[in-house]
């Protein structure tokens, strides 16, 4: 199974501690050695890094690391093939555009059959994964409901949240959607989602000897949402979603779930 990891923050904020943690399951403390990959971004912009080497060894990944990107969201994805060769078109993070704004998916799970169950049509695999099929299916029933008419964001992701409960009915499901803006988080059976903001303390990763004081790091104003499909550190309480669960964060904070009251 692979590894998702994701942020959404209401001021531009580097995710190199957590993607230091992160990369270490790739090959070093994990088993997640078929590539990786980390889209960030930039107002209507993103800007991605993959490769289908390990991210433990992979002299990208350290470049990620050192390389503090400002963003307010970002999606990132260490894999653990079992659908498709590894390769670059294989390597999550995939994204493709829709209402003049760039949406990036990543899957954790296996999905049984969808290239034989599933029509695509406006929205083709570019590689060989159900992942990758599965986005495209989903941007498809997007396109058909609403057209042109992009509805306002609660709407839209709950939608995105009954086509989730429908691909989760082919395996497992667990998956990060962003369009640069909104952050969505469907769980199928494993995903884990931290909020920090003031007042910040200490945090130290499980799979790498770093601590960080966000105290120092941050502003009594600033909100940071993570969320990762194990935590990644071992002195913070992280909120387990449950099996069916979904979440949706905008700029930090939740803004709907499945809980959410109508």
């Amino acid at each position: 199974m692979c590894e998702l990891l994701a942020m959404s923050a209401n001021v531009p904020t580097d995710i190199c501690f957590s993607f230091s943690g992160l990369m270490q399951r790739g090959g070093n403390t994990g088993p997640h050695k078929d590539g990786w990959g980390i889209t960030f971004y930039e107002g209507k912009g993103c800007r991605s890094f993959k490769d289908p080497l390990p991210s433990a060894a992979s002299p990208i990944a350290k470049l990620v690391t050192e390389y503090p990107i400002k963003s307010q969201s970002v999606v990132c994805h260490i894999r653990q093939a079992n659908s498709g060769g590894i390769s670059l078109e294989n390597t999550h993070p995939y994204t493709r555009q829709i209402w003049g704004r760039h949406w990036t998916y990543a899957h954790n799970g296996q999905l049984q059959d969808v290239h034989n169950k599933l029509n695509v049509k406006y929205h083709i695999p570019v590689g060989e994964t159900d992942s990758e099929f599965a986005f495209c299916w989903l941007l498809d029933q997007i396109h058909l409901k609403y057209k042109d008419k992009q509805p306002d964001d609660v709407e839209l992701f709950r939608y995105v949240a009954e086509l989730s409960e429908q691909l989760n009915e082919y395996g497992v499901f667990n998956i990060i959607i962003t369009n640069g803006e909104c952050l969505f988080a469907y769980c199928s059976n494993n995903l884990h989602w931290i909020t920090r903001k003031a007042p910040f303390g200490k945090a130290s990763l499980i799979d790498a000897e770093m601590e960080v004081n966000f105290n120092h790091e941050t502003t009594d104003k600033d909100i940071v949402t993570v969320i990762a499909t194990q935590p990644l550190t071992h002195n913070e309480e992280w909120q387990k979603m449950s099996k069916g669960q979904w979440q949706l964060f905008k700029l930090g904070c939740s803004i709907a779930s499945s809980e959410t009251v109508e």
